[in-house]
């Protein structure tokens, strides 16, 4: 009776260190992930500290030329534009732009000039962000893959070292071992983007 207690309560104790090695961990998984969204918010932010005044200007103005309801006051704007002058010509009023329209065109067209400007401006500075972001993504999966490889030596070496298990040579471990070089990856790419462009022609 009392071994059985007593292997009760080790059951019991053994279920509460578990319980609380589990919150732990749970702990520290959100400890990290609240350190990655630091991070991230960390690196927007230092991006958007060295954004001119101007800059932020014209973003404004591209986020107000994206929305639908600019579309739909060009539209209503244009067609008030061509009623009013076909109407006053109608009437035998004066009209100040009448058909072709030839002040209509040229504010549209200045329209579209400077639409287009800002919003090369605005896709400038998103094209660097994204070319930082990406060489960060590249940055760390060379990071990875080094650790990846660096953890797999281990766990062959304490293979190895562990007489009671039988050793077998895999063939992908040891391909996996190996470390990748960037630049042979890059050279191997051109070759393929070369070859396929030949073929293609």
């Amino acid at each position: 009776m009392k071994n059985t207690i007593q292997h009760n309560n080790k059951i019991v104790q053994q279920t509460k260190q578990a319980e609380q090695q589990e919150e732990q961990d749970i702990t520290t998984l959100v400890d990290i992930v609240d350190e990655n969204i630091e991070a991230i918010a960390e690196l927007h932010m230092r991006a958007e500290s060295n954004v001119s005044q101007h800059q932020r200007t014209i973003e404004r103005i591209t986020s107000l030329l994206g929305r639908p309801a600019f579309f739909y006051f060009t539209l209503v704007f244009v067609v008030l534009w061509i009623t009013d002058n076909l109407i006053n010509i109608r009437l035998g009023w004066h009209t100040f732009d009448p058909p072709p329209f030839y002040w209509l065109q040229g504010l549209v067209g200045l329209s579209a000039l400077l639409v287009a400007t800002t919003v090369l401006i605005t896709q400038n500075r998103q094209q660097k962000l994204a070319d930082q972001r990406r060489h960060l993504d590249l940055q760390v999966n060379l990071l990875v893959e080094r650790k990846v490889t660096k953890l797999l030596a281990l766990m062959d070496d304490l293979h190895h070292d562990l007489p009671e298990v039988e050793h077998k040579t895999d063939p992908q471990v040891e391909a996996l071992k190996e470390p990748v070089d960037p630049q042979e990856i890059v050279h191997s790419l051109h070759n393929t983007w070369k070859q396929t462009s030949k073929e293609e022609v």
